[in-house]
């Protein structure tokens, strides 16, 4: 399974964010034991970066990006994306940025904790907890 991973699920990840961080966690255990495909688009990457060093500094910044680049496919934030993303009329421009990144990689479904960004999505949006209950059946 291909999953667009929103910002909000990775940070919870990264900053072990409770109570979201288990689900989160085995997520990205899934990621690794390559039952799941994770992607997020490269915008993401730069808000990850700015959170986090924020938030803990830059070594700690850094040490995320190692480990983003590591376990996720990166997806490439382009002309033709962006303009996707404005003709998508969402409310959060982040949100039709990701969703668009989706459409372009073909991934089977975004994973977020805020479902109601991606309100009339042609994708399957889904949680962190109802991914994990999709792949373990």
């Amino acid at each position: 399974m291909r999953v667009l991973i929103d910002t909000n699920v990775v940070l919870d990840f990264l900053q072990n964010r409770e109570p979201f961080v288990e689900d989160a966690a085995r997520l990205f255990e899934k990621i690794d034991a390559g039952e799941v495909e994770g992607f997020i688009a490269a915008t993401t990457v730069t808000n990850i970066y700015y959170i986090i060093r924020k938030a803990a500094g830059a070594i700690a910044a850094n040490d995320a990006i190692a480990q983003i680049l590591m376990d996720l496919h990166i997806c490439a934030v382009n002309r033709e994306i962006l303009q996707q993303a404005i003709a998508l009329n969402f409310q959060d421009f982040e949100d039709a940025v990701q969703y668009a990144c989706g459409i372009a990689y073909g991934v089977d479904a975004i994973v977020t904790r805020d479902v109601s960004g991606f309100v009339n999505a042609e994708i399957s949006v889904i949680s962190p907890g109802e991914l994990a209950n999709i792949t373990d059946k």
